[in-house]
This record gives structure tokens, sequence and C-alpha cells, in this order.
């Protein structure tokens, strides 16, 4: 991408995009195109396609979910499902029908099956039954992946896919049922300190294992990607993890650590663990000149100090 390129970003209010923008502006990109929700509702595909005709993007990075933790998404699969299909489908299609140059799409690493061997490779996908606790969201970037990469097939387009691990860090959301799983921990631990409670409660075991990319490290690899490779020259999509998983009792200690809380962890087997382990092979990544950077401990700790200047004193 030129400095003067324009650039659509979307999603660019949420925790990726904003470092995705961050980083961009640093390096003096001057034409971002960055509509929130309120000014292109893009499930809307004539409201979409007008804002495409009239700001002519030249590249775009595609960004824009609805998402949530296990709770959210029990709740809600219809929602999940329908609206990742629609602004994507309506993203992806836009964009080759007016003609950008190259596209990003960002996806998940909850499209691998529920029973994946590990670590997860690009080729597991669609081998086995997804993970029923985020079922609809899974079905969803399965569909986009596989929409860029029928473009590219069908039209010569030059759509490319990452797929990270979790996300987490500043600019996250921090509720305890509708966050990710660092934030929401964040939180619980928090407020457990200030009113001195006994204990703090984590669904579900604590034995299922994650791994975890740190904000900046997602949008390094976001622009590393669309920066410096084609759809030609790479896998249909390309796994972006940080390498090495944690149990979610380890991260409960550590985040219990980090906060400097001082009760109990109590984990309410009533609730579901989700898949028991997901680690990405991110090998091709590496080949390909992308790794990450920062470790879980130096990320946590830093979403945190975000928590305490932006979060802890107000409205969360």
């Amino acid at each position: 991408m030129k400095i003067d390129s324009n650039i659509l970003i979307t999603g660019s209010d949420g925790m990726v995009g904003k470092a995705v923008v961050s980083k961009l502006k640093s390096d003096n990109y001057s034409n971002l195109l960055l509509p929130n929700f309120e000014e292109l509702d893009i499930r809307d595909q004539k409201k979409l396609d007008d804002y495409f005709v009239k700001n002519k993007p030249e590249y775009v990075i595609h960004l824009a979910a609805r998402v949530g933790g296990i709770a959210a998404n029990i709740a809600a699969p219809a929602e999940f499902l329908y609206d990742n299909l629609m602004i994507e489908c309506n993203v992806i299609h836009a964009a080759h029908k007016y003609g950008v140059k190259k596209l990003l799409f960002l996806g998940s690493s909850c499209i691998y099956p529920r029973g994946s061997k590990q670590p997860m490779k690009e080729e597991y996908l669609l081998s086995g039954k997804l993970e029923p606790t985020n079922e609809g969201y899974a079905l969803a970037k399965i569909c986009g992946l596989k929409l860029c990469e029928y473009y590219n097939r069908q039209y010569g387009s030059n759509f490319i896919s990452i797929m990270p691990c979790n996300i987490y860090g500043i600019n996250d959301h921090f509720d305890p049922k509708n966050s990710h799983v660092i934030s929401a921990l964040i939180l619980k631990f928090h407020e457990a300190k200030k009113k001195d409670k006994p204990f703090v409660e984590v669904w579900g075991t604590g034995s299922a294992r994650r791994e975890f990319l740190y904000v900046d490290d997602a949008a390094e690899a976001i622009l590393y990607f669309i920066n410096h490779h084609d759809s030609k020259d790479m896998p249909p999509f390309v796994n972006t993890g940080y390498g090495a998983d944690v149990s979610i009792r380890e991260l409960a200690e550590m985040v219990k650590k980090i906060t400097e809380y001082n009760g109990e962890i109590r984990f309410n087997t009533d609730y579901p663990d989700g898949m028991s382990k997901k680690l990405l092979d991110s090998s091709r990544a590496r080949v390909l000149g992308w790794s990450a950077k920062i470790s879980l401990q130096e990320g946590v700790k830093k979403t945190y100090e975000w928590f305490l200047k932006n979060k802890s004193g107000g409205s969360v």
C-alpha cells in the first residue's frame, strides 16, 4: 500500500481496528476510510455499494464482525451467524465489484474442528465437527475465507485471509459475561480486589488450553501480510498464532498475580470449557516472514495497565 492509497478499514473502532489505525497513522498513511457502525451499516448491501462508489477504496482491511465470548455465542447463535455472513459477504463482494487492489480478511482459529489434531494446521479445516458453543461464528468465518478463495480462483482477485488465535489487549471490552476471556478475567479480579471479595468464580474446569495473541502483534500481522504478500504467493489462508498455549487455570493464576488479588479462585464446572485445546500451527506464517513478539505475561500486564487508566474508574 502507498502512503496516499485509499484504505478502507471495516471495524476500525474495535480493538484490532484501533491498533491497525494507530500503526497506519504512525507510518503517515493519509487516506484512511474509517466509517463506524452508525455511519455505515455494512450489513446493508445498498449502503455499502454507495459507500464504495463515493469513496473508491483501493485496499480493504476487513476486521468488522459481531464478536463475543462463550456466553454471548450460546445466547445468540442466530445473530452471530446472520450478522457475520451479511457483513463479510457484502464487503468481499463489493471489493470484487468495485475492483479493489487487495483485500485482507481477518478470520479466527474457531474455524477448526472441535476434535482437531494439535497444533492445528491449515489443512485440518472442514475435517470434523465444529465446537458447538461458537458454531455460528465459526461457520461465518469459514464462509468468509472460502468466499475470498473462490473470488481469487474464479476472478483472479487478490483477497488474502489470516486466521489468528484468541486476540486480547488494550481497547478490548471489559465485561464478565460478553467479553473475551482475558478482559473478563481482568475485570473479575480487579473488582474482587476492590470489593475485598473472598473468591473469584471462573467458568469451566480450568483445564481447557488456549493460545493468545496480543493486539499489537495481530495488527503487525495484518499490515505485514497486506504489504508483503499477494494471493498468488501464499495459501488460501494462513494461521497467525503466538506459538504456545496456556490452561485457563494458569491464565487465571497469572491474572490474579498481575492484579494483586489475594483471594481464592473457584472454578464453576456447570459452565462448558469449549474445545479442550486450541493451538495453531503458525509455521507457514513464519516461513512467509511473520511471527509474534509479545509474550502473554507482558501482554496481560500492558492490558491491565491500560484498564487501570481507562476503564477502572468509570463504566465498563
